[in-house]
Parts: structure tokens; C-alpha cells; sequence
């Protein structure tokens, strides 16, 4: 069978991987300038008391940093009532535990946070086979201050503000919920209300001379990056590929090898 896409010789393709390149060389270099701005955003001192409970025991914001000045939570989208952790969060976290050493040597502590009770989150972590330190934040308002877990009355009322605006989420849909949502809740154990009341989400943490202060979150596809899966399919031939959902739990496809 022919293939339906462009074809050339090696030195046609070579002149367009030379454009291209020149593209990929302005991206990069607008990509540095990006991450500037980033970190020359304000940061936001924490003077509110949150309490975790973690492996090592009830811990503070401030224990999350394990003694070094930085720390990096993922906010892993595992509520209450979930029976398993969310499908895309699992597939980004098989990542973690690789790099997890680099970032603690580098004055940077990795965490997932979750409102999950901790029994429930260690049973998962131990079917996923991760090592990576995994707070609950259960009967804490942390979640909610940082903008990744709402209330029923919040969906009901439709003031969920996630992402940096009011509504126009896929998750925040009430009338007619995208199939995917649907699918990752019963994955989940769960319904599309129960499952949206948590989103995913990475927040950026700097401890001061005893002082905790939020230096950064980002929500949605502001993840993106950090999803190592998605960074291999952008430069495979047929890059994301995508007609709905294809990715499972690591542990859920027929062959793993």
C-alpha cells in the first residue's frame, strides 16, 4: 500500500527539516524567555496552617520540603470517594519516580498531594508500584485554596474558577458531560460530578528562613509538560494520534512489553 503522506528525496527533506529547525530554534529561545517570566513572578507568602498526613506522619506545608528550599506538588486528581486514581494523572505520574532523585539532588522535593485518605493512596501506590512521596490532604483546605477541588455547592451554583476563569472547562459541564469524563469517572470508580470536584494541577512552592511562600500553579494543559508520554508522541511520525481516549493505568493493557 502507498502512503497517502508527502514523500522526497533526502535532500528535500533535509531543506525542511532546515526550516524547521530554524522554527524549533525560536521556540526554544521563546521558551527560555517563558520560563523568566515565570520565575520572576511575585511570590505569595503562606501564613495559613495546613496539615498533611503523609508515610512519615502528620506533616506541615513546611515538612513537604524534606529540608530542601523548593518543593513541586502535583495535584494528583484522587478525591474522597474515588476507588482509583485518575487514569491521565497515573499516566503522568509513571514518570515521577525517575526523576524524583535528580530534582532532590537539586534542592527540589517532588510530591503528589491528594485528598484521598493516606491508606487509600498507599494501597494504589503499591498496585502502581511507585515510590514517590504521596501526601493526603484529606480535612484540609488546601485543595480548595488552590483552586483544585470544589464543592457540590460550587457546581451547583456554577462558580467553579479553575484555570484562571469561571466555567468553560470540559470538567465543569453539568447538561451534557464529554464522554471521555464519563469514562475516566467509572475508571475511577465513580460519577462525573464526584470525579470533576477534583482537577489536576502542579503548584510551585520556596521555604525562606522558616517562611513558606506559593512562587507558581499551573492547571489543565499547563501540565502538558510534564506528561512524558505526550513529549515522545509530538515527535513521533504520526504524532498524539488521537480519536478519544486510548491511554489506560499502565497496569490495564493487554501487553505491557
Amino acid at each position: 500500500m502507498t502512503t497517502t503522506h508527502q514523500t522526497g528525496t533526502r535532500d528535500e527533506w533535509l531543506a525542511a527539516r532546515l526550516e524547521l529547525l530554524k522554527a524549533e530554534k525560536a521556540l526554544t529561545r521563546q521558551s527560555d524567555a517563558l520560563v523568566q517570566q515565570r520565575q520572576a513572578l511575585p511570590w505569595v507568602r503562606i501564613d495559613k496552617a495546613y496539615t498533611f498526613e503523609t508515610a512519615a506522619g502528620r506533616a506541615s506545608l513546611a515538612d513537604l520540603f524534606k529540608g530542601r528550599s523548593q518543593l513541586l506538588v502535583y495535584h494528583f486528581m484522587f478525591g474522597p470517594d474515588y476507588k482509583a486514581g485518575c487514569p491521565s494523572c497515573s499516566s503522568i505520574a509513571d514518570g515521577f519516580d525517575g526523576i524524583f532523585v535528580h530534582l532532590a539532588n537539586h534542592d527540589v522535593t517532588l510530591t503528589a498531594v491528594s485528598r484521598a485518605p493516606l491508606e487509600k493512596l498507599q494501597t494504589y501506590q503499591r498496585r502502581m508500584g511507585w515510590t514517590f512521596p504521596w501526601a493526603s490532604s484529606a480535612g484540609s483546605d488546601f485543595n480548595f485554596d488552590f483552586n483544585i477541588a470544589f464543592t457540590e455547592a460550587q457546581q451547583r451554583e456554577g462558580s467553579i474558577e479553575y484555570n484562571y476563569e469561571r466555567g468553560g472547562h470540559a470538567m465543569d459541564e453539568t447538561q451534557v458531560v464529554p464522554e471521555p469524563v464519563v469514562q475516566f469517572a467509572a475508571t475511577c470508580g465513580t460519577d462525573a460530578a464526584t470525579y470533576t470536584r477534583d482537577r489536576p494541577g502542579l503548584s510551585a512552592f520556596v521555604l525562606e528562613d522558616g517562611v513558606v511562600y506559593h512562587t507558581y500553579s499551573t492547571y489543565a494543559r499547563g501540565v502538558d509538560g510534564i506528561w512524558g508520554m505526550y513529549q515522545w508522541l509530538d515527535r513521533a511520525p504520526k504524532g498524539r494520534n488521537e480519536t478519544g481516549v486510548w491511554w489506560k493505568r499502565h497496569d490495564e493493557y493487554e501487553t505491557a512489553r
